[in-house]
């Protein structure tokens, strides 16, 4: 089974950082989450798509969101 394509935008000191599990440092840094959200959905976009996952201040996962291909698990309502 292939390795779900994820990225994970989190606070680092002042600024947001984009990561990619797994990987020893941030993939770019940000001075707002918007800026590190908007970079993730573009990478994820051009890398085939997969989930970004936003955490916010205190490393709670604040929101998920399924980026550049259908969602297999749609909310329901």
């Amino acid at each position: 089974m292939a390795k779900p394509n994820r990225r994970t935008v989190a606070p680092r000191g002042d600024q947001w950082a984009v990561e990619k599990p797994g990987s020893s440092r941030a993939s770019s840094l940000h001075s707002t989450q918007k800026g590190a959200q908007d970079a993730a959905r573009k990478t994820l976009n051009n890398t085939g798509g997969g989930e970004l996952v936003t955490q916010g201040r205190d490393g709670k996962i604040r929101e998920k969101d399924t980026v550049g291909r259908p969602d297999p698990f749609p909310p329901r309502g």
